[in-house]
């Protein structure tokens, strides 16, 4: 007697194309760049029907979107996993987990060079707000800087600019060794009290 496979529910086989479509399209755009990766070669490279990209996204600015949303949420996780590992509480801990995070073949340039470009600088600060900033933010906060609330914004605003900054140097080849001790001085400089 044959054995029938359950069915998968409809939301289960979005979700999974949608999947699909944005780690095919994260690979293109880190490799070859948004201007030069094209919606033919993203719908290939997921093995789905032009179609499906459009079911799924209004286009190509859509998804491109949707997978720096996703790059970003992977450092802001990172971040975050690492505040809370055994020793890993402070600033210090979330850089370090930054610039592995940022390290990932291919995020800068989908997070830093392509992201501004593509979705304007006011939709990457959207981005970043609630990601990387954020918890940027959280670990000022706990730090005790006395700033006020604005303060304490525009502190991480900043700041989250030094470190994008920083890790695209590193990502065209810079050494990470003096941007890691740049970037540990600005945080220790942000806390500590003015005498």
């Amino acid at each position: 007697m044959q054995e029938r496979n359950a069915p998968v529910p409809n939301s289960a086989r979005r979700a999974a194309m949608r999947e699909r479509l944005i780690a095919a399209a994260r690979a293109l755009f880190s490799e070859k760049g948004y201007a030069e990766t094209s919606t033919p070669e993203i719908v290939k490279a997921a093995e789905v029907t032009r179609g499906a990209l459009y079911h799924h996204f209004d286009g190509k600015e859509a998804l491109f979107r949707a997978v720096a949303e996703a790059e970003a949420q992977a450092v802001t996780k990172a971040i975050e996993a690492a505040a809370k590992a055994p020793g890993g509480a402070g600033l210090k801990a979330g850089s370090r987990a930054f610039f592995a995070a940022m390290a990932v073949p291919g995020r800068a340039r989908i997070l830093l060079v392509d992201g501004p470009a593509v979705l304007g600088a006011a939709a990457m600060d959207e981005i970043d707000a609630g990601g990387g900033r954020s918890a940027l933010r959280a670990g000022l906060a706990a730090a005790g800087t006395g700033l006020d609330e604005g303060e304490l914004d525009a502190l991480a605003a900043v700041m989250s600019a030094a470190f994008d900054r920083a890790a695209l140097a590193i990502s065209e080849g810079a050494e990470t060794a003096p941007y890691e001790a740049a970037m540990a001085a600005l945080m220790r400089a942000a806390i500590e009290p003015e005498t």
